[in-house]
């Protein structure tokens, strides 16, 4: 019984909150089109073309607490020049429905101003006792910054629409991002996000990050459709990174996150 509430979360939920853009995005609403991290692989490709060092990052993700749902990612950046080549993978689901996808990334930056990136992805969806289906999406994003403060980003995913082959009615997510960043000190970053869904939904996002001290980050945010609220936290030292976030679903409740992350 319990997987057949859970297929039917996945099939009833919107697909777009099951692309986990990592804890410290997700802390921020998902508002991380204009940011730049190793996690950016899961959001805006883009933002890993200012990467220096090689990145990497693995994280666990349960979408809906008290369901048997997770997703684990995995994310490497390797800077090569003026390029940083990108991998991602995700799996999301259950023993009885999963998602998977990989997905290779090309970006590059121009100066030190703009950012351009290129990712293609290969999916693959399996139900039990039905089989598996495969398909192919591409994506493409975009960042310049304006100023050392300011940085504007724009995303676009699956611009084609591409369906799942194998007689599975089902397709992978198009959605087209644009968004903003605003560091107003060396402590506290404002992002906003507008996010709009190609079947016709849209969605606003506003994210905060406050440096406590160097260590330590405090992050939160909001979105407008539907109403939902997001917590998280971040401790660096040395190399390593521990992100978490937490974020309310009106429904199901809070979806608990963690990651943990390596620059070499």
């Amino acid at each position: 019984m319990k997987y057949l509430y859970g297929i039917i979360f996945l099939f009833s939920i919107n697909a777009r909150a099951q692309v986990n853009p990592g804890p410290r995005f997700s802390a921020m609403a998902g508002a991380g089109v204009s940011l730049q991290d190793v996690w950016s692989l899961q959001q805006n490709q883009a933002g890993i073309a200012s990467l220096k060092r090689i990145s990497f990052a693995v994280g666990f993700q349960k979408p809906f607490a008290g369901y048997e749902l997770s997703t684990q990612s995995a994310v490497l950046a390797l800077p090569v020049k003026q390029y940083v080549f990108g991998i991602g993978f995700q799996r999301y689901g259950l023993n009885a429905y999963s998602e998977q996808r990989a997905g290779l990334t090309y970006a590059r930056s121009f100066g030190n101003k703009l950012f351009t990136s290129l990712n293609f992805n290969y999916h693959v969806l399996k139900i039990s006792g039905y089989g598996s289906a495969q398909t192919y999406s591409v994506e493409a994003g975009l960042q310049y910054q304006i100023n050392k403060d300011f940085l504007i980003g724009l995303h676009v995913a699956n611009p084609g629409k591409g369906e799942y082959r194998g007689g599975v009615n089902a397709s992978v997510p198009s959605r087209l991002q644009i968004g903003a960043a605003y560091s107003f000190s060396n402590k506290v970053v404002i992002a906003l996000a507008a996010e709009e869904n190609l079947s016709g939904t849209a969605d606003g996002k506003l994210g905060i990050e406050y440096k406590l001290v160097e260590l330590i980050a405090l992050r939160g945010g909001v979105s407008a459709n539907p109403f939902k609220q997001y917590a998280g936290f971040g401790l660096n030292y040395s190399h390593f990174t521990l992100d978490m976030a937490v974020a309310s679903q009106p429904i199901v409740g809070y979806s608990p996150q963690i990651a943990l992350s390596y620059e070499f």
